[in-house]
């Protein structure tokens, strides 16, 4: 592939870069939790260059950041949640993952359960019971990919056509989940959703 914007061959598409949004999903905690000072993570073997990125962003946040590699499916998130110091089980990263997707409503019952303010990379997520999430919309991305097949059905060559990637991503807070967890999101970053579930 020579580049995104012309990639050459048969390749193209829609392509998303967690890495870059690992930093941002912090960020966006940070900005509801002002106060807080670590967090978990929870990363996979496919999301282990998000977790390297997670780790540098936490330290420019000011952040300490206590990262369990989930290894053997299914993955047990409970006991990964033993494997964390105390003072790091308020609040959780789930970094993307297509087994992490999955499990995204065992995640998010998990975090009611064990009273943790979670962040995910997508709002399915928080459609399941999840606190927060910030990220590309997944159906948003499928429509684009479904255009871009009609393109290349009426005759585009798929060399032409630039691998596109995201360009709207979307904050979404559960206040439901919130009001379970007895936390109060601050007006500003309830302002700044996309998507407020009540």
């Amino acid at each position: 592939m020579k580049s995104l914007a012309k990639p050459g061959g048969n390749v193209t598409g829609v392509f998303l870069q967690q890495v870059e949004l690992a930093g941002k999903r912090l960020q966006v905690l940070k900005d509801g939790f002002s106060d807080m000072l670590t967090a978990t993570v929870f990363w996979d073997r496919i999301s282990a260059d998000q977790w390297q990125a997670a780790l540098g962003a936490g330290a420019g946040l000011g952040l300490r950041l206590a990262g369990v590699e989930l290894r053997e499916q299914p993955y047990n998130y409970e006991r990964a949640l033993s494997q964390v110091p105390l003072g790091f089980r308020k609040n959780i990263v789930v970094m993307s993952s297509p087994f992490f997707f999955s499990d995204r409503r065992r995640l998010a019952d998990f975090a009611l359960r064990n009273r943790i303010a979670s962040m995910f990379a997508f709002r399915e997520w928080v459609d399941a019971g999840g606190l927060l999430s910030y990220g590309p919309s997944i159906t948003g991305m499928y429509q684009r990919a479904a255009e871009y097949v009609d393109r290349i059905a009426k005759g585009a060559k798929p060399a032409d056509l630039p691998i596109e990637q995201p360009t709207k991503f979307e904050l979404v807070i559960n206040l439901k989940t919130a009001k379970v967890l007895g936390i109060t999101i601050p007006p500003a970053l309830v302002a700044r959703a996309d998507e407020v579930i009540e």
